[in-house]
């Protein structure tokens, strides 16, 4: 039985796109939702997350790495390098090195290591294009893994996140059903028991090609526009924010 969770990542783990304006951050999460369910059996775990949006892999283990460890978890998450895929350029390999390092030192301590695949974007136009990147770096991922004893969330295997339903506006974040599957996914991969059930949203609606292609202009204006400025001015969306749980706390 865990009783320090901490977790480590970017937007994905913080819970962007899970709104909720009454939680730090005004943000939910996947995360929240796991500590919320160990924490009915288990009033003794105490949680934090360290995660920030907008944050590359190198950022998130030199900000967060460190702080991790000092809080002693015996359960801890990391996913991290969502945002490097997402750039012009990319090492895969270098990340993949960093990121063993890092998997390395949290699993020496003896904790329980829970690291995630991405999700497969090929029912989106935009994000089809990144299947390679993301399968290369998917296959990173389970090898680490498998050196250090780590579990895996195979989110590539979650055919429903495919689905855009299971993701907010952005279309980068998942929405509150999207954070629930994943929350369920890796309390099946813990093997702890739950009360979660999985969306049921029935056949998927075929949009016609006018209206789609309208919704697409709109996401361009009102998110892909505004993404890259902001890496023109080599700004973030996490700039002027904090870890919403940088202490080990009650649940």
């Amino acid at each position: 039985m865990s009783k320090r969770l901490v977790a480590l990542g970017d937007s994905f783990t913080e819970g962007v796109g899970d709104d909720d304006p009454a939680r730090p951050n005004g943000v939910r999460g996947w995360a929240d939702r796991v500590a919320e369910q160990l924490a009915a059996r288990q009033p003794e775990l105490r949680y934090a997350n360290l995660a920030i949006r907008g944050r590359l892999l190198g950022q998130v283990l030199a900000e967060q790495l460190e702080p991790a460890l000092a809080l002693e978890p015996d359960l801890v998450t990391l996913y991290a390098g969502g945002n490097d895929l997402l750039r012009p350029r990319v090492s895969i390999d270098a990340l993949a090195d960093e990121y063993d390092k890092a998997v390395a030192r949290l699993a020496e301590t003896g904790a329980t290591v829970v690291l995630f695949t991405g999700a497969d974007g090929v029912e989106d136009p935009l994000f089809r294009k990144l299947r390679g990147r993301t399968a290369i770096y998917n296959e990173h991922i389970r090898v680490i893994a498998a050196r250090h004893g780590a579990l895996v969330v195979d989110m590539w295997a979650m055919r429903q996140l495919r689905d855009r339903r299971l993701w907010s506006d952005d279309r980068l974040h998942l929405n509150s059903l999207g954070h629930s599957e994943v929350a369920i996914a890796m309390l099946d991969v813990l093997g702890e028991p739950h009360d979660l059930s999985p969306v049921e949203l029935g056949p998927r609606p075929v949009l016609d090609p006018r209206l789609q292609r309208a919704e697409n202009l709109r996401w361009g204006r009102e998110h892909a526009l505004p993404w890259v400025k902001r890496r023109l001015r080599g700004e973030s969306s996490g700039d002027t924010v904090r870890a919403k749980r940088p202490e080990l706390l009650p649940v």
